[in-house]
């Protein structure tokens, strides 16, 4: 069996492995497709994620560095890469009751041929039917953080809503904005194929903020009203200062990405002074979300997981490129990595003959 790694730094390869016996509790599952991150994962496969050296203290609520005889936050030399699978249940422990050989099924993963995958009282073990989208399948992480992100914009209908970032997060944001009812969905990104998918799935507008003042245009489409909400996925100090200059006067911006430092450059005077624009830091997966109790992340998961699975999102244009799981390192190495801007969310496909 195979599985792909973070040998380094930069470095991606597939490398063997045996699975254990399984326990009483869980099942293994031979994988047919999976999906990695291309946000956070990244920061992971490049070596600069702060989790590193850093950890997040929950007592606290702040982010301090990890004690030196304390283990690193990442290990690298057989790093999992990956996200999401699906597949088909080829055995079940002596305790599984609600999964049997055969079910197909969907689950948090690393990108490996089998998983063995804890089956008692885990919701995040999905099953679905044989005509389920595996596409839409893993994106339900994504969907997850767009669905909050929408949320905790308070987008509504008739709104005028900006989605800035058009990764498989940007482009579910999208398509909740344009079926909640916005009057205008406005879509930023600066690669035009992202733009296209954007327009497919219910954005009325989209703007390359390379070549125009994306702030401006987006008062110019809304008759100098700006944005009642905007989504910033992307993590740029443009994206926000566009965020800035384009909300409505009271809007508020939802910041999904997980930043890194910003250079000079960010401007809180100007439209942020005069404005009162929020912003919402929107995390899903944080807890109490600002809802509790009547949403925590489990309702977030359990309504992003129908949605997904009943068609009302529609993640097939989302998944590109699709590659070869014996191609998987060289994929994730280049579309991942080193050219992101060919690619939304990388699907990995494995043989089904096998």
């Amino acid at each position: 069996m195979r599985k792909l790694i973070c040998k380094a730094p930069g470095i991606a390869e597939l490398a063997g492995y045996e699975d254990l016996p399984i326990r009483p509790n869980e099942v293994k599952v031979r994988v047919l497709f999976a999906s990695p991150k291309h946000g956070t994962e990244i920061a992971d496969f490049r070596g600069t994620t702060p989790f590193i050296d850093g950890k997040y203290d929950p007592e606290w609520q702040i982010f301090k560095n990890r004690d030196e005889d304390e283990p690193r936050g990442l290990e690298y030399g057989d790093l999992p890469l990956g996200n999401m699978f699906v597949g088909i249940i080829i055995e079940a422990g002596e305790n599984v009751t609600d999964y049997r050989i055969g079910d197909r099924v969907c689950s948090y993963g690393s990108i490996r041929e089998t998983q063995i995958v804890n089956a008692v009282g885990n919701y995040r073990l999905r099953k679905m039917k044989a005509d389920d989208s595996e596409r839409n399948a893993v994106c339900y992480d994504p969907a997850q953080f767009a669905l909050g992100g929408i949320r905790d914009a308070n987008v509504r209908a008739g709104d005028n809503v900006a989605v800035i970032g058009l990764g498989a997060i940007g482009q579910i944001a999208v398509q909740l904005a344009a079926k909640a009812g916005a009057a205008n969905v406005i879509a930023i990104d600066p690669i035009p194929k992202r733009r296209e998918i954007a327009l497919k799935h219910g954005a009325h507008f989209a703007l390359d903020p390379v070549s125009c003042d994306a702030g401006l245009e987006i008062k110019r489409l809304t008759g100098k009203a700006g944005a009642d909400s905007i989504i910033e996925t992307s993590g740029s100090v443009n994206a926000l200062q566009t965020s800035l200059k384009g909300l409505a006067y009271g809007g508020i911006i939802s910041y999904l990405a997980f930043a890194k430092p910003f250079p000079a450059g960010l401007w809180l005077g100007q439209e942020a002074h005069f404005n009162y624009g929020r912003i919402v830091f929107s995390r899903a997966g944080s807890e109490p979300n600002p809802e509790y109790p009547r949403w925590s992340r489990k309702r977030i998961e359990d309504v992003s997981w129908e949605l997904l699975m009943n068609g009302y999102l529609d993640c097939e244009d989302i998944i590109d490129p699709i590659v070869d799981f014996d191609d998987c390192a060289e994929g994730f190495k280049k579309y991942v990595d080193l050219e992101p801007d060919l690619s939304i969310k990388l699907g990995i496909a494995f043989r089904r003959d096998k």
